[in-house]
């Protein structure tokens, strides 16, 4: 019979084992069927649109200001 610390190694090696074959990697399919890196990459495109919404548009100095006059 195993000693109850070895019994407890050879659990905890498992169980890390386990745990670390459950994390995605960068190039498996994600939501929506592209991978979890580009799904991040659009996330943080989308943050930086919603991020820009909040100024007005006076500030932007968009072209459609230039063409109006305003």
């Amino acid at each position: 019979m195993l000693s109850p610390k070895i019994t407890a190694a050879i659990a905890a090696t498992i169980a890390l084992t386990l745990v670390a074959g459950c994390s995605r990697t960068d190039n498996e399919p994600g939501p929506g069927g592209v991978t979890v890196s580009e799904a991040k990459a659009l996330d943080d495109a989308a943050a930086m649109l919603e991020s820009r919404d909040n100024v007005p548009a006076s500030e932007t100095g968009t072209a459609d200001n230039k063409k109006t006059g305003q």
